[in-house]
């Protein structure tokens, strides 16, 4: 018997490996707000569709620093970015004592036909980058037919918070009033100093108490680090303000239940603990959800201005994806892509 002639394989480019800097992305997206939330929704829109993998994320905790976690976020997204690749994050908040960032991260870009690894960056910047293109786009879409709101407030002054701002203001937001609420007093002079040189916040007002921020304002940004609720008066929302609820874990599950909610992915969002999750596990089912982003921007669900409407993003990887890929063809083109020569040693099989 004969062994069957097998076609040899299409010949490939040899891999590279680059390293991007946050300097370099800083550049790459700086200034771009609203070509990034485009970006961003059209991504978001493929997701919907189907066209993306997204798995659940994957929490790495420890048992002597119970605050502190890291998060593997693996995915893949198609269409014209056609990319696959992991985000890997930690959230230490006992650095901001210590004067660094909460936050760190880097993401993995892999290729689509071979599944090497060709890029490593800085991704603490993509990863806000890409939450405060959803944030614009969620306060943009959820909006609409509410009224604009011109009175903001920020539960959380951190990182996040100053990028939603800069995503807001960047996609034609204009604010009267801009009201800020953090337990920590240099937090909030931090914040307060950033929207004064921002000349786009209005009358800004550090608010002594959450309640005083919270009856103040018509959109409410919450952009903390809260493990558990600690929200839990309703009366403070009966003014039915629009809640970016960023952070998913501040907002008592009766306050959930009692307001029109929209998350940016069902399976993703009620899971963790956050607030729509222990929403479903105080009623066994998921019935106070009233649909998607992508339901409401395909116009299958309204947004009505009767109650609070609480928009609670969990966070998808492709995002982070999309806007890496972004990255790293920005930064092709501008000829400053760092490679790292002889990455990939072993190419060989049989040496």
């Amino acid at each position: 018997m004969t062994a069957s002639r097998s076609t040899a394989p299409e010949s490939r480019p040899m891999p590279s490996f680059a390293v991007i800097s946050g300097a370099q992305v800083q550049r790459a997206l700086g200034g771009r707000e609203k070509q990034i939330v485009e970006l961003v929704e059209d991504t978001y829109r493929s997701h919907s569709a189907g066209d993306s993998v997204n798995p659940p994320s994957y929490f790495l905790r420890f048992p002597d620093r119970p605050s502190a976690r890291i998060i593997a976020l693996p995915a893949s997204i198609g269409g014209q970015v056609g990319v696959d690749g992991l985000k890997w994050i930690s959230s230490f908040p006992g650095n901001v004592a210590a004067g660094l960032p909460r936050a760190s991260a880097v993401l993995i870009l892999n290729d689509h036909d071979t599944g090497y690894p060709f890029a490593c960056m800085e991704g603490s910047i993509i990863s806000a980058t890409r939450t405060a293109a959803l944030a614009a786009s969620a306060a943009d879409w959820l909006s609409r037919g509410r009224g604009r709101p011109t009175r903001v407030g920020f539960f959380g002054t951190g990182l996040i918070a100053r990028y939603i701002h800069t995503y807001l203001v960047g996609t034609g937001w204009s604010f009267d009033e801009t009201g800020v609420y953090d337990l920590a007093p240099d937090s909030v002079a931090g914040f307060r100093g950033y929207l004064e040189r921002s000349g786009a916040a209005g009358q800004i007002t550090a608010y002594d108490s959450a309640e005083q921020l919270l009856r103040a304002s018509d959109l409410v940004v919450f952009a903390t680090n809260a493990g558990r609720p600690h929200v839990e008066d309703l009366s403070w929302f009966e003014h039915n303000p629009l809640v970016l609820h960023m952070s998913l874990r501040d907002l008592a599950p009766e306050i959930v239940l009692a307001s029109t909610n929209i998350v940016d992915d069902v399976e993703h969002c009620l899971r963790a603990d956050t607030s729509p999750h222990l929403a479903e596990q105080l009623t066994g089912n998921r019935d106070f959800l009233h649909g998607t982003l992508g339901d409401v921007i395909a116009g299958r669900a309204a947004t009505p201005a009767d109650r609070p409407l609480v928009f609670s993003p969990f966070g998808l990887g492709v995002l982070d994806l999309a806007v890496g890929k972004h990255v790293y063809d920005e930064v092709v083109r501008s000829g400053e892509l760092h490679v790292v020569d002889d990455f990939f040693h072993e190419l060989r099989r049989y040496g």
